[in-house]
């Protein structure tokens, strides 16, 4: 992908230009608040809103006048089907300019310089709606800010009955702020279906998402056909399944089934690529090595370092790394390729080769983290190659790897991409670096000089609870709405121009299934599509929240299922002077009531208000809360026992 490039206008004088941003200013210091009007609630916030006077009414039959740029056929299917399923109206299309055009969609002539490749304006009359754009993506993200424009009810999945099918006058200019806006999705820990990833991919689009991440490999699973290497299908696509806290699992016996994850087809991958091309997304590959690699391991061991590798077996959740050190882990088996392997890099060009004719994308991802020393820093044949290519490190071996790799893709004619531990032992100049442990890398990175994509967790790790650990599955880390939404992907004092963009990141080591997996998405990817789209300064947290509520509603319609973590009490705990606990409770949302009890029975709005730090009776064993907002609960009912806040206040 390529920055949105400010194209310099072929037929308009400076003096023209300058007007043009005047009135762009102007609407952006006039834009009404979606806060005060929730008729108006587009995720991310448009660069500039005006409200006009009316509403627009759909009629029963629906023109769309469209050019005929084959590259605009897709987009006016997808609108096509979205207007006719949910409205049950006839729905045609016509090539002919014409005044009685429900809806037109319009390139532009002459390029528009201030809204770029992926911008566009819609308006919004009491008589006709008109999505312009320069090309056919503005085209496409103009549509999904229409659709959002309409009634809620325009999710449905079936012909709604009785809906007055109408959208705001309003005028809308809009363009994105980054021009890499991801997500990943990591299907390798559970396999995820083709079906299923394109239903992950018309979720993400509707909030203007560019970029799926797919991981493809890890110790679970090998997830992607490569001929002339069939045992990473058939021995690392399959484990055993397991069910419960993923890490902790009793090692499977010999004689269970490995029977449970999959893998796509070359022909599947194209059908994946073409399917997230019609919607203006591309697809980047993760190939994740030297670390995270048993599944290739198990079903390659002469690819190890180490002898024992030839009984071990692809990963189905057991413990196979101590983190008590922190990283890099100690490993208790070898998971990493090796290094001093020249099979391994024969092996490593067979595989990019193939990745590099089926996607399209001119990025590779070649993982690069959290690759453990243990086994390396005793084995002969790294303690060779060390010598021999007079490596100091082991974070050298592993830059020696990674320099290796890079040769191997940018001979595919691909972009070398990686996890931000790559930097440790030096890379390439020309390494574009993924940063997810923190800001801080990403910065140093670009500072270098190098393409960053910020995913940093603090941020953007949507795998993490987003409840108190109590109400979520049980993850090392927590992440809520109102932080995911601070993330700012531009660090001060850093050259924008080496900031390609952000993602958020859905590892599934514990997400099973589809339905968690949108839970886990949903809300914070609303707020990272903020993130990377939205102007920095028309951020602002009570506006994005009122917007939120209303696309829950959409959610609601759509049966996408959805985290409303954001509505749950938030418990900080203490110890008073006398060393006893107090309890205070608050939430994300604004204006919400909290009820609590200590006897074991289910708070409502009868029960006692919080109003005040707690400090629970003497014999109480569990606090229950939940929130109302007026009259109707709103939150879940949130069970914490008091042996719980009396662990998190410490020691009395």
């Amino acid at each position: 992908m390529k920055f949105r490039l400010f194209l310099s206008f072929l037929l308009l004088s400076t003096s023209a230009f300058a007007q043009l941003a005047e009135g762009v200013s102007e609407n952006l210091a006039t834009d009404e608040s979606p806060v005060a009007n929730s008729e108006i609630a587009i995720i991310p916030e448009p660069v500039s809103i005006s409200k006009q006077a009316g509403h627009f009414i759909l009629p029963s039959n629906i023109t769309i006048q469209v050019g005929k740029s084959p590259e605009l056929k897709q987009t006016v299917a997808f609108l096509q089907e979205r207007l006719g399923t949910a409205t049950g109206y006839y729905v045609t299309t016509t090539n002919t300019p014409t005044a009685t055009a429900t809806i037109r969609l319009i390139l532009n002539d002459k390029t528009d310089a201030y809204i770029g490749q992926e911008g566009y304006h819609v308006s919004v009359t009491t008589k006709q709606v008109t999505v312009r754009a320069n090309q056919p993506a503005g085209l496409f993200y103009g549509v999904q800010t229409l659709l959002q424009l309409l009634p809620k009810e325009i999710e449905s999945k079936e012909a709604v009955k009785g809906i007055k099918w109408s959208a705001p006058c309003v005028e809308i200019t809009d363009f994105p702020r980054l021009a890499w806006r991801g997500l990943m999705f990591d299907v390798a820990r559970h396999f995820f279906t083709k079906q299923e990833v394109k239903q992950y991919i018309d979720a993400m689009v509707r909030y203007k998402y560019n970029i799926l991440h797919l991981h493809l490999a890890d110790d679970e699973g090998w997830r992607i056909e490569i001929k002339g290497l069939p045992k990473l299908t058939e021995v690392g696509a399959w484990n055993v399944k397991k069910v419960g806290p993923f890490g902790d699992f009793i090692p499977p016996k010999p004689d269970e089934p490995r029977n449970y994850g999959g893998f796509y087809t070359q022909e599947d991958i194209k059908e994946l690529i073409a399917y997230a091309k019609a919607r203006f997304v591309d697809i980047m590959p993760e190939i994740d090595v030297p670390g995270h690699s048993l599944a290739v391991i198990a079903s390659y061991p002469e690819l190890s370092c180490t002898p024992e590798a030839v009984n071990y077996k692809v990963r189905s959740g057991e413990k196979i790394m101590d983190w008590s050190r922190g990283a890099p882990p100690i490993a208790l088996v070898d998971n990493t390729l090796c290094p001093a392997n020249e099979k391994v890099y024969v092996f490593l060009d067979t595989v990019f080769s193939q990745i590099a004719k089926l996607f399209p994308f001119d990025y590779i991802h070649v993982g690069g983290d959290e690759v453990s020393h243990t086994f390396w820093e005793k084995n002969d044949q790294i303690k060779e190659l060390m010598k021999r290519e007079g490596l100091k490190t082991i974070p050298e071996v592993q830059s020696y790897f990674e320099r290796r790799i890079e040769k191997i893709i940018n001979a595919k004619g691909k972009k070398f991409m990686a996890w931000d531990e790559v930097l440790e032992g030096g890379v390439s100049q020309t390494a574009a670096v993924m940063s997810w442990r923190s800001m801080k890398y990403g910065t140093e990175a670009a500072k270098a000089g190098h393409e960053v994509v910020m995913s940093p967790k603090d941020y953007a790790y949507i795998d993490y609870m987003q409840a108190d650990a109590v109400m979520e599955p049980k993850i090392y880390a927590s992440l809520r709405l109102g932080k995911t939404y601070e993330f700012d992907p531009v660090p001060e004092g850093v050259n924008p121009i080496y900031i390609k963009g952000a993602q958020a990141n859905l590892w599934t080591e514990q997400i099973y299934n589809m339905r968690h997996a949108e839970y886990m998405t949903w809300p914070r990817g609303f707020a990272i599509a903020e993130s990377v789209w939205s102007p920095k300064e028309k951020k602002n947290w009570s506006n994005f929240l009122s917007r939120t509520e209303q696309h829950f509603k959409r959610l609601d319609i759509a049966e996408t299922k959805y985290a409303p973590s954001v509505y749950d009490p938030i418990f900080s705990v203490k110890r008073s002077a006398d060393r006893n606990l107090l309890i205070t409770l608050a939430t994300e949302v604004e204006g919400l009531d909290i009820y609590y009890s200590f006897d074991n029975s289910f708070p409502d709005r009868f029960y006692p208000k919080y109003t005040a730090p707690l400090a629970p009776p003497v014999d109480a064993k569990m606090l229950k809360v939940i929130t109302y907002r007026g009259k109707e609960p709103i939150g879940r009912m949130t069970n914490m026992p008091i042996e719980e806040l009396e662990k998190r206040a410490g020691k009395r």
